[in-house]
């Protein structure tokens, strides 16, 4: 049996999605630029998925802007909002425990002069309001929180933060890299108060290469690709015809029968919370009622990457940690030390994580798998 539990690093695509992008690559072909029936064609394409897209967030198709992933959507609301807004001020806030996706860009721009404010979380990976409310001041141009930690699932309080921020000064643009809640969560951006939001595709059984980031109009962002003049001149460059298309059938089964599947999510979470809690040595940091698709949880005594490939030669497939940063090798964790839990903790984290797709049986394989493993490792470790 196979059990894929992590999700949260990349999904299967979906099989709409598969025959949207083989038809847009291989029958509908054209560069959406042209001005022949093959080029209208594909445009329409484009067209199709970023009006689905709005759908899902209700706002208007004109502030949706297809990028190759979360992580050039994230750069390009730092780095074009920052250098956009740069005369009123030069400092940035945002959280201790973001994906490095929007820690490097920002370490980009403390090289350029911007000052760059890091919010500490709890033990439970939550940042406090009233830190926020401390450190915001008159040269702050620009606040950045996700809106689910990708390594332990914790919820940060996204509308609350946004008013926070609205309150003190509505012209602070505040962005929410959102790559691990698109699909997880119903999120309206104006009614929330996001300025920007990143979201990438292979999270939610779209194409990899694929995303976008939503711009409120009338927001001061800079381009971030110049070229041709494709999508309004922000970002230049003939579109991903297939990655839009495949994003945007994507963006529409994610909030298909919505409901259902978080419940299924929710399901497959607290069985796997349950089973983990039965295992002698085991502590879970994620918490239940947080994202429906994560579960972080130690095994003091196994080293994370031991354990990972034991489960891996079961067919059980999980994480040690974000996939995108990872490099193939195991880095420390700047999440797990943010939440001050303890080094023997940090070295032994498994992340679980699931889709819609992920099922009840793989969930109880899987921890059958934990209970066999972990003894025999524990005595080769004290070995």
């Amino acid at each position: 049996m196979e059990a894929y539990l992590d999700n949260s690093a990349t999904t299967k695509a979906s099989e709409a999605v598969k025959d949207i992008v083989v038809k847009t690559m291989t029958a509908d072909y054209g560069n959406p630029s042209s001005m022949h029936q093959k080029g209208v064609d594909a445009e329409r394409y484009v067209r199709e998925a970023r009006e689905r897209i709005a759908k899902t967030l209700k706002v208007d198709d004109r502030e949706i802007f297809f990028t190759s992933g979360g992580t050039e959507s994230n750069n390009w609301a730092l780095i074009g909002g920052a250098l956009a807004n740069r005369r009123a001020g030069n400092h940035i806030i945002t959280t201790a425990v973001e994906h490095a996706a929007v820690l490097q860009p920002l370490t980009f721009l403390q090289e350029m002069g911007f000052r760059i404010t890091f919010l500490p979380v709890d033990e439970h990976g939550h940042i406090s309001l009233e830190d926020l409310k401390r450190e915001l001041c008159r040269d702050t141009i620009l606040v950045s929180t996700m809106y689910v930690n990708n390594e332990i699932g914790a919820v940060e309080p996204v509308e609350e933060a946004a008013k926070i921020v609205k309150e003190y000064n509505p012209d602070i643009l505040y962005h929410v890299d959102a790559i691990q809640a698109y699909g997880k969560y119903r999120i309206y951006p104006r009614k929330l108060g996001i300025d920007m939001l990143s979201v990438s595709g292979h999270k939610i059984h779209g194409p990899k290469g694929s995303g976008f980031l939503y711009i409120r109009d009338k927001a001061k962002v800079k381009p971030y690709i110049y070229g041709g003049g494709q999508q309004r001149g922000m970002r230049s460059g003939t579109e991903n015809v297939p990655g839009a298309a495949g994003l945007g059938v994507a963006a529409m089964e994610a909030y298909t029968d919505f409901d259902a599947k978080i419940a299924k999510m929710r399901e497959c979470k607290k069985r796997l919370i349950d089973g983990l809690n039965q295992i002698d040595g085991a502590y879970v940091i994620s918490q239940l009622e947080e994202a429906p698709q994560i579960v972080s949880c130690s095994f003091p005594g196994v080293r994370s990457e031991v354990l990972l490939h034991a489960l891996e030669e079961k067919g059980v497939y999980v994480s040690s940690g974000s996939a995108c940063s990872s490099n193939k090798k195991v880095p420390v964790s700047t999440v797990l030390q943010e939440i001050h839990l303890k080094p023997e903790r940090q070295d032994s984290t498994i992340r679980f994580s699931f889709s819609d797709w992920t099922t009840t049986e793989e969930i109880d394989y899987a921890l059958r798998c934990l209970k066999e493993l972990l003894p025999v490792l524990r005595r080769f470790t004290r070995r």
